[in-house]
């Protein structure tokens, strides 16, 4: 099934920025649509309903909350022009659960799109695409600031351990694969079904090649030292194979591979 329909989870930062072009390029390529949404909270990061906050406080606090939204709906229209996609870009704000709302609205759409988190985003519109990854059903390509959309590069990575969050994320990435015509499938120590996967990649007509690491060594820095040496054009991964809450206990690759990556990295859970 082609990528005919993306969402945009935009809330303003740069990091966002670099999603939507990043969806932009991928949309004209396919003559698909776009929709950036603008997911806020209405919970109050400061109970603005206790006694002592005085009522003009209030209404700053308000006003401040409102300023925001305009301030990011006026960003992007100040980057339609830039996109190039015309009526194939639309634009919605909803109130709510910021991932939840993304999660569930994404769920009939081919993709999601997001920007990397920053630490300082604001909390009303603050997102976590990995969490969206987990609640969505649908993969999530999470997209760091400043990143060329445009740039050309010679391949995709894949990284496998023969898992089932690995064999989602290659079945929702497959249609990238195709198109990028190269892959590099990326793995620790023994892959349960790497000849399989190597033959169903050839199958598309995508020619493939593979790294491996002995066992032992730390997957994370692994696949991460293999992007900035190698510089792919998309890193794809399974997400939290076993649990979330497990990755963040201990420090979990995808986690890491997150904070620390430079291109984008499509997560399916």
């Amino acid at each position: 099934m082609p990528i005919m329909n993306l969402l945009v989870a935009y809330n303003g930062t740069d990091s966002s920025d670099a999603a939507l072009r990043y969806a932009a390029a991928l949309a004209r390529d396919r003559k698909a649509h776009v929709t950036a949404m603008l997911a806020h909270s209405t919970h109050d990061t400061l109970d603005t309903s206790s006694r002592w906050i005085p009522s003009a406080a209030r209404t700053l606090l308000a006003e401040a909350k409102t300023g925001l939204l305009t301030e990011i709906e006026a960003r992007l229209d100040a980057l339609r022009e830039t996109l190039g996609l015309g009526e194939a870009l639309t634009f919605r704000a909803a109130p709510g659960p910021v991932d939840g709302l993304v999660s569930e609205t994404g769920r009939a759409f081919d993709m999601i799109i997001a920007g990397r988190p920053m630490q300082d985003d604001d909390e009303h519109v603050r997102l976590h695409p990995d969490k969206i990854a987990l609640m969505s059903g649908r993969p999530v390509i999470v997209v760091p600031k400043g990143y060329d959309a445009d740039a050309r590069h010679s391949h995709a990575a894949l990284a496998w351990d023969g898992g089932r969050a690995a064999a989602r994320a290659l079945s929702d990435s497959l249609r990238l694969l195709e198109t990028q015509g190269k892959v590099s499938v990326l793995t620790v120590g023994a892959a349960p079904g790497l000849d399989d996967l190597m033959t169903h990649l050839a199958r598309h007509d995508v020619s493939v090649v593979h790294e491996n690491w002995a066992a032992g060594q730390p997957v994370a820095e692994m696949i991460l030292d293999y992007c900035r040496r190698r510089d792919p054009s998309l890193l794809v991964m399974g997400a939290y194979e076993h649990s979330k809450f497990r990755e963040d206990l201990v420090g979990g690759v995808t986690a890491s591979v997150l904070r620390n990556t430079a291109i984008p990295v499509l997560l399916s859970h």
